[in-house]
Formats: C-alpha cells, sequence, structure tokens
C-alpha cells in the first residue's frame, strides 16, 4: 500500500537560464579560489567513488572573446544534462526528481542509519546518471528499506513537490519507481551484451522500447545502400519503439524528443557563434540546424567542419556521440565537453600527427587494411573547461571523434588528451599504497614512478589519435556488422596499436620517450590491470561488461595464452597474495603486434563470429577465487576505484550591459552542484 497523498497534476514549472540564479551566490561561498592555499583535491567519497576537482590552468589568460565563447558552451552544455539521466533508463528522471524532493524537504532524523543510506543512494545516482552503475551497468541496491522509504520519506515530503507530471497520480508514480528502485529482478542492468540472448530485451537503457534485436537490427539493415561510400549512421539520433505492431522511431530533434533540453542547447550554441569566429561560427550554426531538424546529414556535415577546424584555440564536444551504450553500438549518448588547447604539451601530440604516416604504413596488419593516405590526422593536448552528460561526472581522458569510419577515411579524425584531468588523477591518488599492494617487483615500481604519467599521457595519445583513425574497412564492409562486440574490439584495436607503438625505437627517434623502460612501465601496468586490478571495480561473481574494462582484459589474457609456452606473463604467489609479472617485455611487444593484426582482420571484414569468439573467450568471465582476492585487498587499501568530477563555476562579468570579464570559482560541494543543476538545467519532462 500506498501513502494517501493528495498532488495537484500540474505540468513541471520550466527553469529559465537567461539571468543567473541565486544559486550561484550559495554555491560562490564554498568555492575555494585562494591560490595561496594549498588546492583540495578530493571533496566527496561514497561506496565505490571518489569525487574530485580540476583546475582549469590558462583560463585568466585568455582574451576575454575566447572567455565568453568558453561560458556561452559550458551553458549548453549543462543544458543537456537530463538527456543522458533519460538515455539511461526511462524511469531514471522520475526517481531523481523524487530523490531530490525528499533531500530537500525532509526535516526528520538524519542522523540514522537509514537516512545516511537514502543519502549515499542519491549521490550514487547522480553520480552514474541514473540507478545503475555508470561502469559495471547493474542496478544499485539501496542499503535503506521499502517501508522507511515510503513510510517515511515520502510520508513526509511536500505531495506537490512529486513529479507526478506522466504518470497522474502519485500512487501511479509510486507503483513504477518503487519497484523500480526495490526489486532486484527488475531493471537488473542497464547494458547486457552476453552472448545467447536478446540484448534489447535483456538491457534497461532507454534507446528501444517494445523492440527485439532481431527486429531492431532488421530496421536499420533496410535503410543501408549497397557500396554507398559516405553511409548515415543512422538511428544514432533516436529512440527505436515499437507500438500497435510497428516500429518507429523517435528522433531527438527540436519539436521531437527532448525538445525542451535542445531549446536550451541551441539558445546558447547561437550565443557561443555570435562571438565565435570563422570557420568555427559556421561550424556551429551547422549543429544548430542539425538540432531543429534531426537530419544525420547535417550532422555528418558538422563533424567533417568540426574535424576539418585545427586552428581555433577553443574548441567543444557536443551532441549525440559515442555508442557504448547501446548493447548494439548504434544510439549516441548525449555529451559535451568544452575546452582550450594547451599549446605546449600539444608539442607533443603534434610530433605523432606529423608521422602518422609512417606509423600507418609499418602497422603490423594486413597491408591491404592500412590506409595508403593518411588524412586529416591532428592531435593536441587539451585543458577542459567543462564536462557534461556522458563525460560528467566521470570522463574519459582522451577522445578521438568523429566515430564514423568514412569521415575518418576520407577527411581524418580529431584526438585529444585531456592534461588537466589526468593531472587530477595523478595529484589525488598519491600515496595510496596501490602500486606496493599489487606491483611485486621493485623495479617494475620504480619505472612506473618515473614513466608512468608520460607513458600514460603516450599510450592515450597514440589510442586516440593514430589507434581509432587507423586502418580501413574490406571493401562493402559498412561497419556495423560485429554487433555488441563493435564496441570492445573498437577499443582493442585503439589500445593494441597505442600498446605496439609505444615500444617502437620510432619513439626514442622523434624524441617522445627516453628508451624501452617507458614502454615497460606502461605493459607492466596494462598487463596487471587487464588481468587483476579492474576487477576491483566488478561485483563478486558479476562478468565484465563495459567495453573498455573488457578489452583490457582480452588484451592481457589473450597475451598471455599467447605466450604461455615462453613465459611472457607470469602468475607469481608470494606470501598467500597473487601477482601477475611480465618476463619479456619485448615479446610482449610482439604479441601486442600480432593481436592487433587479427583485431584488424576481424573490423575490416566484420568478421562476427570471430570477434564474438575472441571476446567470449577471454574477456568476460573473472576467476571467483582470484575475484574475493583483488577485492579484499584493495579494500584493505581504504580508497575507492572510481573517480569523478565537479565541474567550476563561470559567471559573466558585465558593466552598462556589456560584458567586461568572465570569473571562475572552484566549487568544493558535490552535493550542492547537483542540487544547482537540477534546479536551474533541468528542462525535460519527468516522462519523455
Amino acid at each position: 500500500m500506498f501513502p494517501n497523498i493528495f498532488i495537484q497534476n500540474k505540468t513541471m514549472k520550466k527553469q529559465t537560464l537567461l539571468t543567473i540564479t541565486a544559486m550561484i551566490a550559495t554555491l560562490a561561498v564554498s568555492c575555494n579560489n585562494n591560490q595561496a592555499d594549498e588546492f583540495r583535491w578530493q571533496i566527496d567519497n561514497f561506496d565505490d567513488v571518489k569525487v574530485l576537482r580540476y583546475q582549469v590552468p590558462g583560463f585568466e589568460q585568455l582574451s576575454l572573446e575566447e572567455k565568453e565563447l568558453i561560458y556561452y558552451l559550458n551553458q549548453a552544455a549543462i543544458s543537456g544534462r537530463d538527456i543522458l539521466f533519460d538515455q539511461n533508463f526511462k524511469y531514471n528522471l522520475a526517481i531523481r526528481r523524487t530523490l531530490e524532493a525528499i533531500y530537500t524537504t525532509y526535516k526528520g532524523d538524519k542522523e540514522c542509519a537509514e537516512w545516511k543510506a537514502f543519502e549515499k543512494y542519491l549521490k550514487k545516482v547522480w553520480f552514474a546518471n541514473g540507478i545503475h552503475h555508470h561502469y559495471g551497468n547493474d542496478k544499485f541496491t539501496p542499503e535503506f528499506s521499502q517501508e522507511y522509504f515510503l513510510g517515511e520519506l515520502i510520508a513526509n515530503t511536500p505531495a506537490e513537490l512529486l513529479p507526478v507530471e506522466g504518470f497522474g497520480s502519485a500512487e501511479q508514480l509510486l507503483a513504477t519507481i518503487t519497484p523500480a528502485i526495490f526489486d532486484a529482478e527488475l531493471y537488473k542492468s542497464k547494458l547486457v551484451q552476453a552472448d545467447g540472448v536478446d540484448v534489447l530485451e535483456a538491457s534497461s537503457m532507454n534507446y528501444y522500447e517494445g523492440v527485439t534485436q532481431a527486429e531492431a537490427e532488421k530496421f536499420y539493415a533496410k535503410m543501408y545502400k549497397k557500396n554507398d561510400p559516405t553511409p548515415i549512421s543512422y538511428g544514432l539520433n533516436s529512440k527505436l519503439v515499437k507500438k500497435d505492431g510497428k516500429i518507429y522511431e523517435q528522433t531527438y530533434k527540436i519539436g521531437g524528443m527532448y525538445s525542451d533540453a535542445l531549446e536550451q542547447i541551441v539558445y546558447w550554441l547561437e550565443k557561443a557563434a555570435g562571438v565565435a569566429k570563422e570557420p568555427q561560427k559556421s561550424t556551429i550554426l551547422t549543429l544548430v540546424e542539425y538540432y531543429k531538424s534531426g537530419d544525420l546529414a547535417l550532422f555528418d556535415k558538422f563533424n567533417i567542419a568540426w574535424v576539418q577546424d585545427t586552428e581555433s584555440h577553443i574548441d567543444f564536444v557536443n551532441g549525440f556521440t559515442e555508442d557504448y551504450g547501446d548493447p548494439l553500438g548504434r544510439k549516441g549518448a548525449w555529451e559535451s565537453i568544452v575546452n582550450f588547447k594547451d599549446t605546449e604539451a600539444t608539442k607533443r601530440t603534434q610530433v605523432i600527427s606529423d608521422n602518422a604516416q609512417w606509423f600507418e604504413d609499418h602497422s603490423p596488419i594486413n597491408p591491404a587494411y592500412r590506409k595508403a593516405e593518411v588524412k586529416g590526422v591532428s592531435a593536441k593536448v587539451i585543458t577542459a573547461a567543462t564536462l557534461a552528460g556522458d563525460a560528467y561526472p566521470s570522463t574519459p581522458i582522451g577522445i578521438n571523434l568523429p566515430n564514423a569510419d568514412w569521415i575518418r577515411r576520407d577527411y581524418g579524425s580529431k584526438s585529444v588528451t585531456i592534461d588537466n584531468i589526468t593531472a587530477a588523477y595523478a595529484e589525488s591518488g598519491k600515496g595510496s599504497g596501490f602500486d606496493e599492494e599489487f606491483v611485486l617487483r621493485a623495479e617494475d615500481r620504480e619505472r612506473m614512478a618515473k614513466y608512468g604519467r608520460l607513458s600514460d599521457n603516450l599510450h592515450t595519445d597514440l589510442h586516440e589519435c593514430l589507434g581509432h583513425g587507423s586502418g580501413q574497412l574490406a571493401p562493402n564492409v559498412k561497419g556495423g556488422e560485429l554487433k555488441q562486440y563493435s564496441s570492445t574490439l573498437e577499443e582493442a584495436r585503439a589500445d593494441l596499436f597505442g600498446l605496439y607503438y609505444l615500444g617502437d625505437p620510432k619513439m626514442v627517434e622523434i624524441g617522445l620517450v627516453p628508451s624501452f623502460d617507458a614502454a615497460k612501465a606502461q605493459y607492466a601496468k596494462y598487463i596487471m590491470n587487464g588481468m587483476m586490478t579492474q576487477f576491483t571495480r566488478i561485483e563478486l561473481g558479476k562478468n565484465v561488461e563495459e567495453s573498455h574494462m573488457r578489452n583490457r582484459k582480452l588484451i592481457a589474457e589473450w597475451c598471455y595464452d599467447h605466450g604461455k609456452a615462453e613465459n611472457v606473463i607470469e602468475w607469481v604467489k608470494k606470501d598467500g597474495k597473487s601477482y601477475v609479472v611480465v618476463n619479456d617485455f619485448e615479446r610482449l611487444r610482439e604479441l601486442f603486434g600480432e593481436m592487433l593484426y587479427e583485431i584488424q582482420r576481424i573490423k575490416s571484414e566484420g568478421d562476427f563470429e570471430a570477434g564474438r569468439q575472441i571476446v567470449e573467450k577471454y574477456a568476460v568471465k573473472i576467476d571467483p577465487e582470484l575475484h574475493k582476492e583483488v577485492l579484499d585487498r584493495y579494500a584493505a587499501l581504504n580508497i575507492q576505484p572510481y573517480s569523478g568530477f565537479i565541474n567550476p563555476i563561470y559567471t559573466l562579468v558585465e558593466e552598462d550591459g556589456k560584458v567586461v570579464d568572465v570569473k571562475i570559482e572552484y566549487p568544493d560541494n558535490y552535493v550542492e552542484q547537483m542540487l544547482y543543476y537540477s534546479q536551474n538545467y533541468s528542462f525535460l519532462p519527468t516522462l519523455n
């Protein structure tokens, strides 16, 4: 039974972003801007997560025009926050808004264990953009009871604050979201890529509704034209729905699905275009036209213009982009990153870009699948100014876009390494005791300490700049043939490219590493992570589901298996603890090359069965005894395996109606930022 709550059924009031709200003043109080004080990197931790801040060095030295451009792009970025919540699960917004209504109004006992558990659950929902883990994909298990939720928290929440829009009544709202939260068998996983099941029926993401895997694959297969050299990424910006026996797309566009949020995004993009210079101004306006029409041909036009613009100092990602959240690897999650170039650090990636053709020509793959001419490869090191959508709070450290293979082939790709994010990770992780616990040999720890940051950044550079942009498909292969295995195999391909070349003498020749020791540091760390330490991120008894984790396990386990006769990689027991060590780094590099040959072949030929077999054999299952050992040892260190960030705050400074500056502040309260975003940047209906 649900509490008898009377609620006014009225449409949720839309917030406006045209003025700075009073909440800014509240947040500013907690901002740490005294540069004389030591910057506090970590500001919160809960469950398996720690929340960090990142600095934006160089912002103050930007021109006023550049600062203003960042401000408008920042507003466009955070205006899309609700979209990802909804894409991740149909009822995420209803759950988040209900939890926030409770959190901001409850006046009962906030010291009891169940309230603390409720607070932790809400923090996890904010961090994951929904009720499923951001990396592991399994649904969160609340540590407070359903009785406490309904009988105490809901019963003491003002009825008019519950998000009944689309549900009709509080009873119907609660009848939907309560089992979604508490029934362990309902909506178990956001993303399932298991072999032998209908991955759409098994997954709880909100990209499909009422559609089987076979129906979805058939629907999109009909759209492709044979031998089309410039295929559209059909389905990237839509939800596929079956209703009354008919299958159709709900397109993300103004006037379509997610219109209210897209209208806000477009408003700020048009403001950004007003201060941007050509060619960036035209590029932004093309993105605006795409959002207005939903026409994916315009999105391709935008991507071509974006990848060709290598001169603009301020840059951004904004759109339905990465497809890791779709088990079929088709639908784009909404994300945005606003950034500017780190000119000094970019000299490193420029050297890589300048040698892109050499790397392609010497790649250890079938020559038929090498690009005869590498076009438009650009790479830079950037400073992130804003993270949003699928890049917030948890964010990548490198990006390679566009994703369309034909655009990469004909126009190239743009790759970035996000230096201020890697710096924040490094600073916050000092003194954790992780290396001492899991790295057996002193010489490996010494190399990691000496070359770890360099080798991490270079591996990211190579992965993003050259790995994703390398190779080509065989004639008549469109790129979607690998289905649910495509993301894992593509990440493996890029990682292998980076690992192989990190140890190439060419890297010493062009001055990027002092010796092979830098590669040794990365190889030892990578194999240990793939075969062991990344399991700290997975609940005991679960399989590996996330594509990047599968990729790392795939590479490490394949190399272990194929190098076993030569003892290239070895399991060692010492004092009852398990360690994985690399005995032959040169031979391991050769194995990376051999595996890259096969993974490139699988992609180039669209060999689904070979892709399925290699992933299922090496990338999915975890030995339960090893898993438990790793979890126990990691728990003793009292550190969290996942990190994410809160954003700086940007405020326009105006005099006589004219912008004269943009102020940056660094808030240090995770809860306040999440509530502020929900209050001021939540534009979508509760049900979409």
